[in-house]
């Protein structure tokens, strides 16, 4: 008499698929933004005294020392932006008001543009523009090696 063969798999596997069919189903849920325990609108609700108290030391001190002419003319521009906000300024941190705001600054050579988003709030401008560019190495040159050493020069 011949065996016949189980098609059917294990218990335990059976309800691995079931599990994965049902977590695959679902979407996945945006996770709402927090900066340290408040969402946006609690943010934006708040008091400038009371956003500062949240803001790492560097910026808020920077905002407590009181900012020289040409911040508070970019900090005003900002809060009542509608299009881009082109700077050479990237010493001003980035508070609430600012998010959703777009922003050019300049890195010594171009401008290069960006959007001020939720997870920027507390750093400064000139985190997000690089001013150096990674070193563009080619290959190893004669002597580098063990065995370049004997390379032709032509």
């Amino acid at each position: 008499m011949a065996k016949k063969k189980i098609i059917a798999g294990s218990a335990k596997a059976t309800r691995r698929k079931s599990r994965k069919k049902a977590s695959a189903i679902q979407a996945r849920r945006k996770k709402e933004f927090l900066y340290r325990g408040f969402t946006m609108e609690e943010l934006l609700s708040m008091s400038f005294d009371e956003v500062l108290g949240l803001l790492p030391s560097r910026a808020r001190r920077t905002y407590l020392r009181g900012l020289n002419y040409e911040q508070q003319l970019l900090f005003d521009k900002l809060k009542t932006a509608e299009d881009t906000v082109r700077t050479h300024r990237k010493d001003i941190p980035i508070i609430p008001q600012f998010v959703g705001k777009k922003v050019s600054v300049y890195n010594g050579k171009e401008f290069k543009e960006f959007e001020i988003k939720p997870e920027m709030i507390g750093c400064f401008l000139g985190e997000f523009v690089m001013t150096r560019k990674a070193p563009q190495h080619s290959g190893p040159g004669v002597g580098a090696t063990r065995s370049s050493k004997f390379m032709p020069l032509k």
